[in-house]
């Protein structure tokens, strides 16, 4: 659904602006009235690699009037793959150093604030505070924690994307949406203790481009919900395979709702669990192996001759999956418990590798 704009416009743009941007102005549903509100817009970026540095080029182009950009990094020649606003003359540099320049040369009219810091639990409010919504582009998950947290404490949207390999997650959430919009958090997408260690991209690569496309999108999402045009991803999950040129889309049921899942799971009958011994004969009569862990994780590894298919897309369509017997894995068992009492509900004859990943690893250390 759409939403009520979440800034007010300038009064007015200098001749200079106006000429700037005059195809947004002509876009039927953003006109002069949505670069006002552009221009008198505050976006916080967390991250200048790979989705931030795609990010601060297209908001500064979209003619955002203050950008702050939070990054301690210094740019790497191994960046420049992916991460499209750092030169080879750069290297050495900070990166947010970067960002001043080339917002200054796309949008001289852009104000730039560059915070050469590391955003930890401690001075993530601080940082983001005064910003009208934040777009997170770091990429370690607990870094992702600090940043949903401080969004919200502080109540404004968090534009949320990951990419790693050649897949790619993008959303929003907002603890406090406007009236008729339900709240949703990263933990009803990413539960509490739900995500074991990620391995980084230096470990299993990022497919450059797919960072670009994903950048654009994050830069949409913000401006859709600055200027109140078009429906933001709140409420669902935009998911890229850029191998298979597909895109798809996951609803993510807010918090509340997610309870009420989670009682009624709770008073499911619980789904047989079954040990790392018994899977060779699962897989011999012809079971299912479905690893339901995010993309992410899997890139460290699955069990042999395990399908992929994370918890969100299982949860939106239990029934896709027939009712033959499977064997849920995630990384301890509390995700694919959940995933099996919903495939039974649907029909499946689904049961769960006790301890997960973790179980597998125990039994098969190399």
């Amino acid at each position: 659904m759409a939403l009520p704009p979440l800034v007010d416009p300038v009064d007015s743009l200098s001749e200079a602006e106006r000429a700037r941007t005059a195809r947004h102005q002509v876009l039927a549903g953003l006109g002069e009235l949505g670069q006002r509100r552009l221009r008198a817009a505050h976006v916080a970026v967390v991250g200048a690699g790979g989705l931030g540095a795609p990010v601060v080029l297209a908001l500064a182009a979209a003619g955002i009037g203050t950008i702050t950009i939070i990054d301690d990094d210094v740019v790497e020649l191994s960046n420049l793959q992916r991460q499209v606003m750092h030169r080879l003359s750069d290297e050495g540099l900070p990166k947010v150093d970067s960002a001043v320049r080339v917002a200054a040369e796309l949008s001289p009219e852009s104000r730039v604030r560059p915070l050469r810091e590391r955003l930890t639990a401690d001075n993530a409010t601080e940082l983001l505070a005064g910003a009208d919504l934040v777009i997170d582009g770091t990429d370690t998950f607990g870094t992702r924690v600090d940043v949903a947290a401080a969004a919200e404490r502080l109540g404004i949207p968090l534009v949320w994307g990951v990419i790693q390999e050649f897949a790619a997650q993008i959303t929003v959430f907002w603890s406090s949406p406007p009236a008729g919009s339900d709240a949703v958090l990263l933990s009803d997408l990413y539960p509490a203790d739900s995500v074991g260690e990620l391995p980084t991209c230096a470990a299993v690569g990022v497919f450059g481009a797919l960072c670009l496309q994903a950048g654009s999108i994050l830069a949409m999402e913000a401006i859709k919900l600055i200027t109140g045009i078009g429906e933001p991803l709140l409420g669902r999950v935009l998911v890229i395979d850029a191998l298979r040129a597909r895109t798809s889309e996951v609803p993510l049921r807010p918090a509340r709702a997610q309870a009420a899942a989670s009682v009624a799971a709770a008073s499911a009958p619980d789904p047989a669990h079954i040990t790392v011994a018994d899977l060779a004969a699962e897989a011999a009569a012809g079971a299912l192996l479905l690893d339901v862990r995010e993309h992410a994780e899997v890139a460290a590894g699955m069990v042999p001759g395990a399908r992929h298919l994370p918890l969100a897309e299982v949860l939106a369509e239990p029934a896709a999956l027939g009712s033959e017997r499977i064997v849920v894995i995630c990384q301890a068992g509390v995700r694919a418990r959940r995933a099996a009492v919903v495939l039974r509900e649907a029909g499946a004859d689904a049961v769960v590798l006790a301890g997960g990943m973790d179980a597998w690893h125990a039994e098969h250390p190399s």
